[in-house]
This record gives structure tokens, C-alpha cells and sequence, in this order.
């Protein structure tokens, strides 16, 4: 069966920087990422690629960063004062959560710190990255008319979410939430940072 719009599509990957050698995330032996084509569950620049393949094919596919996670803004970088994080272990790389205005999760690393001031950066990890994806098609089948209305695959469902990929602030390198790219280390719920006005995020 061919990869096309409503499929469900099951695939196996490997990630890494374009020209570069280190993984950077990968599934292979593990359990497939599913999602349905077409309904923007993966980043733009991998799912045409997947278009027109079959079961059992495999792909190496570059994808430029605005296909992916878009270009790297030096406006993501914020600064904010140090006690708005009392309580949380700082270190670079680490990844806080917290709350918007709007009561999205906002998903922040820490860039630098000073005794004084806490920078922040909301930049996807991937931004301004040109991404190689090693991939193979492990399953393609019809969806059911649950899964198109739901939007996702039926194993998404019995997990209690969707993908959600195909946002900037997805958490795994494909995309979507619950397939592995986080940064190592504790997760802390973010103790400044508001985008918009600097104020407390809102921790949850």
C-alpha cells in the first residue's frame, strides 16, 4: 500500500544534523511512529518526503530548517531576573517548563546564568538546523473513520494523546510529544518567563 493522505503510516527513524554523525534521536528497535498522513502530524519537510512510498521502502531525507523547525531567532533569547527561578539547580541546556498567557505549555532552555540574571531560550533545540532522517516505512494502512476524526492513529488514542507533531514546541525530533527528544537531565517547571511581558510564567 502506497503512502498517501488518511493513511496510517508507521515508520522507524534515525536523526541526525545534516553532515554530521551523531544521533540525535532514533526509534530504530523500538516501536514505530505512527501518524496519519496528511493531518500535519510530523514536520512539513519529512512528511512529503514519506508521500508515494510503500511498506517496507526506505529514505534518507534532508530537511531544511523551514520545513522543520524554522530558522533560529535571536528574539527567543530572554533574560530574566534570578530569583524568578529560586528553588530550581540551573544549568545550561536544562529544560523548564511553565505556562503562557494563553495557558499553552511553553517549553524553554536555559542558555547562561550569572549571579544575577537567568537567559532563556525559546527556540526549539532544532531551530536553524538543516535535519537528516534515515527512515523506513514499517506500516501503511487505511485509517478508520474514528482515527480521521480523532486525527490520529488508534494507538495514539489508547496512550491518551495525540502526536502533536509538527509544532515548534513538540518534544521529539519528529515533531511530536512522547517519542523521545528531550534534553538530558531534570525537567523543572519554569520559574520566569513570559515571552510576551517578562512576568511569571505561571508554573504548573
Amino acid at each position: 500500500m502506497t503512502i498517501e493522505n488518511d493513511k496510517v503510516v508507521g515508520i522507524e527513524y534515525q536523526l541526525t544534523e545534516d553532515g554530521q554523525n551523531e544521533i540525535i534521536d532514533s526509534n530504530k528497535g523500538g516501536a514505530p511512529l505512527e501518524f496519519i498522513m496528511g493531518k500535519g502530524s510530523i514536520i512539513p519537510g519529512l512528511e512529503k518526503e514519506l508521500v508515494g512510498l510503500n511498506e517496507g521502502d526506505s529514505k534518507v531525507v534532508v530537511v531544511i530548517p523551514s520545513e522543520a523547525y524554522g530558522e533560529y531567532d535571536e528574539r527567543g533569547l530572554q533574560t530574566y531576573p534570578k530569583e524568578q527561578f529560586e528553588g530550581i539547580e540551573l544549568q545550561e541546556g536544562l529544560t523548564l517548563f511553565g505556562q503562557s498567557e494563553d495557558g499553552q505549555t511553553v517549553q524553554v532552555h536555559v542558555k547562561s546564568f550569572t549571579d544575577s540574571e537567568v537567559t532563556v531560550d525559546y527556540n526549539h533545540p532544532l531551530a536553524g538546523k538543516a535535519l537528516s532522517f534515515d527512515v523506513t516505512v514499517v506500516s501503511v494502512k487505511d485509517a478508520t473513520e474514528e482515527e480521521l476524526a480523532a486525527g490520529v492513529p488508534a494507538s495514539m488514542m489508547q496512550q491518551g494523546g495525540g502526536c502533536g507533531c509538527g509544532s515548534s514546541e513538540g518534544d521529539s525530533c519528529c515533531g511530536g510529544e512522547g517519542h523521545g527528544h528531550e534534553h538530558e537531565g531534570d525537567h523543572e517547571c519554569c520559574g520566569g518567563a513570559n515571552h510576551k511581558d517578562g512576568e511569571g510564567c505561571g508554573c504548573h
